[in-house]
């Protein structure tokens, strides 16, 4: 339509909205409806249905953990706890180099559990350790002979190795199995320094210590020992190895003269540490349980609940990240010790 025929005649304006025809109807305006909100109950209910399976599931999970008692610790029972890997004074963990260790403090708060807890009849220490600290062997040792004074019978089962520091821990309990292969023994104390100076010097290293007294940088590997130093490393040794003596006496029942004479550092086989009364029978995990249970009044097959340190959730999911984070350490660390071998990269070595 043209600018002219759609403007008014005679006035130049727009041309007005003609009425509807006589006849028709002009509907009424409705104002928008509103929604119905009534599905969202079903859908939140179905959510919270949904969130409680979940966690369900998860809870019987982690029931099959390590730690969240996949075994109850009610009802008449044995407690197994495990004395794994290198004994240190502390908490349990692992490290690229030095493998697996078992922390005191853990091994400790078990034994606590096991001793407060009227339903354990006896107490099976599963060994496996060549030693360690000594500060950490004591203190689990001590934790021992607590829980005997208190009523609870304590059997130590060794597998491959319960020497030094693991002999420590393992003499304190009420008897000891080992197999004949088991390696023991190992009594005594030892203090490994390593003299870096010679190296140092063929390679220009020439490194500098500002200390405030002559002992601070004992056992530094920048120097050879010197004979004053020596003299007081080695009595601080012969003072544990002797608290070391006494506990192996006290804890076997023996004079002391007799357990000096095989604590020299020597270590022995099950059958040979029988002869010398180190261990008191021949016998896998399996017996020194059957052992331990027919002690503590127990009959028939008995119950053996493994008693590990409580773990939380935040425990689990932070030990994958810390079990991924350990296996790149590993890998890293073999690289560069192949490189440091070799030079050549990985697959090669000591040739």
């Amino acid at each position: 339509m043209s600018d002219d025929m759609s403007r008014t005649p005679g006035t130049g304006g727009p041309i007005p909205p003609q009425p509807p025809p006589a006849g028709c109807y002009a509907p009424t305006p409705q104002p928008p409806r509103r929604r119905s909100l009534i599905w969202v109950i079903p859908v939140v209910l179905g959510g919270l249905v949904f969130l409680t399976l979940i966690m369900v599931g998860i809870g019987m999970l982690f029931r099959g953990l390590p730690g969240f008692g996949g075994i109850s610790e009610y009802g008449s029972h044995i407690a197994l706890i495990r004395v794994e890997g290198i004994i240190t004074a502390g908490k349990s963990g692992s490290g690229l180099f030095s493998g697996s260790y078992c922390g005191s403090e853990d091994v400790i708060e078990q034994l606590e559990r096991a001793r407060k807890n009227d339903d354990v009849k006896a107490i099976v220490l599963r060994m496996d350790s060549p030693g360690g600290s000594p500060a950490g062997s004591e203190e689990v040792y001590n934790e021992i002979m607590r829980v005997r004074r208190g009523g609870k019978i304590v059997y130590t089962s060794m597998a491959d190795v319960a020497a030094s520091g693991g002999y420590y821990i393992a003499c304190a309990s009420d008897r000891i199995y080992a197999d004949s292969s088991t390696l023991t023994g190992s009594i005594g104390v030892i203090w490994d320094i390593t003299d870096m100076s010679g190296l140092y010097r063929k390679i220009g290293f020439n490194p500098q210590v500002i200390k405030s007294g002559k002992f601070k940088d004992i056992g530094s590997p920048n120097r050879p020992l010197t004979p004053e130093e020596r003299a007081l490393l080695q009595n601080i040794v012969m003072e544990t190895y002797e608290q070391f003596v006494k506990a192996v006496a006290e804890g076997r029942h023996l004079p002391v003269a007799d357990v000096r004479k095989i604590a020299d550092g020597r270590v022995l086989t099950g059958s040979q540490a029988i002869k010398v009364k180190l261990v008191d029978r021949i016998g896998g995990m399996k017996e020194t349980v059957r052992a331990a249970a027919r002690a503590g009044g127990i009959k028939g097959e008995p119950k053996v609940v493994e008693y590990r340190r409580h773990r939380s959730i935040y425990d689990i999911l932070g030990s994958e990240t810390e079990g991924a984070a350990s296996e790149a350490e590993r890998a890293i660390g073999k690289q560069l010790i192949d490189r440091l071998l070799d030079g050549r990269g990985s697959g090669s070595g000591l040739r």
